[in-house]
């Protein structure tokens, strides 16, 4: 199957055909396309279409980067054979709201992508290195318990391959030390002393964090505000499901909260954010008590640091990234140390 991995390889006749087998009826006359967004791994595009019948007249194509090192971290660990199985098979089994998918293709040998979604403009994507309101907290985090909450605990999640943790295509992965070496060489200068001891301390407690005691669920990984839109067709849409994964919900809410709330607001509010996200995932039969939850908080408070010091390595340099690495990275540092976690991990509990 030719699979049309890059904008300039959208045809209107494979449009028509995938828009038409996904329900639509009409023709796509003419299109035009130009990239949008800052993303890591993949590449998107805004197709503006000439079009009659019911088709819509733009629409959002996500593609392999066109970054090389970008582009072989995205197939060794397998993330657009994820996404496309995430809008292919799982997404209907979930409450989360994702973008509407028009077609989602894969092309095993080469590993050649595309998703097809709806345009989510008008809608509002917040900046990364910015911060989101209590009410859009609030509401990340309820969108964020319609993702656990489905499947959670679920036996057959175990059997899907493309749920199982990412792993490089190595006998032997680096160890945490090496990639926090490479962290140091690129955004030393950056960091304060006391910041570069916090993530020393960090590779000191890594097997405790990898292995809590706790039920596991689908998981997006990566959720934060880059990978979310306000507003538009509905209050709050998620995209960039290329990370999904069987694993422990908590890392998701620790992620956002660390990442994604400014330290003040997050200090403030989070645990009224934590009963909101508790009261809605308890709503589809979870047993989780306040104890648990706060432990379990506590726990994954440093997943920003983690996920900044492994990508920020492995994918390609880019100004942005590199501020929004380090933005992830100073809030989650904060979050650790106002909660103890490092604490918490090296003490077993």
């Amino acid at each position: 199957m030719n699979v049309p991995a890059s904008p300039d390889r959208v045809s209107p006749e494979w449009l028509t055909s995938r828009l038409n087998a996904s329900g639509l009826r009409g023709r796509v006359r003419d299109l035009s396309w130009q990239s949008i967004g800052a993303g890591q791994i993949g590449d998107n595009a805004r197709f503006q279409l000439t079009a009659d019948g019911d088709l819509p007249n733009s629409l959002v194509g996500k593609f392999p980067s066109t970054n090389p090192l970008s582009k072989r971290l995205g197939v060794r660990l397998n993330n657009y054979a994820r996404e496309v199985f995430f809008y292919s098979e799982l997404a209907n089994t979930l409450d989360i709201q994702a973008p509407r998918c028009f077609a989602a293709e894969f092309d095993v040998r080469n590993h050649d992508f595309i998703i097809l979604m709806e345009d989510l403009a008008p809608a509002v994507q917040i900046d990364q290195m910015s911060e989101c309101s209590l009410d859009q907290a609030a509401l990340a985090l309820e969108e964020l318990a319609k993702l656990h909450g489905p499947r959670w605990g679920d036996p057959d999640l175990v059997k899907l391959p493309l749920l199982a943790p990412m792993r490089m295509e190595t006998s032997e992965p680096p160890p945490f030390s090496a990639f926090l070496e490479v962290f140091y060489q690129r955004y030393g200068s950056r960091l304060t002393q006391a910041e570069r001891e916090a993530a020393d301390t960090f590779g000191q407690v890594q097997e405790a964090y990898a292995s809590p005691a706790s039920a596991r669920t689908v998981i997006h990984i990566d959720y934060r505000l880059d990978n979310m839109m306000f507003g538009g067709p509905r209050p709050l849409t998620v995209f960039d499901w290329q990370s999904v994964n069987h694993g422990h919900a908590f890392q998701d809410v620790s992620y956002f909260m660390g990442t994604s709330v400014s330290t003040r607001r997050r200090a403030q509010n989070e645990r009224t954010l934590l009963e909101h996200y508790l009261e809605v995932v308890r709503s589809y039969g979870v047993t989780v008590s306040w104890d648990e939850c706060w432990r379990l908080y506590r726990h994954f408070a440093p997943a920003g640091l983690n996920m900044s010091v492994l990508v920020a390595t492995l994918v390609g340099e880019t100004e942005r990234g590199n501020d929004m690495f380090m933005t992830m990275a100073r809030r989650s540092i904060a979050m650790c140390e106002e909660l103890q976690s490092f604490d918490l991990l090296k003490s077993g509990a």
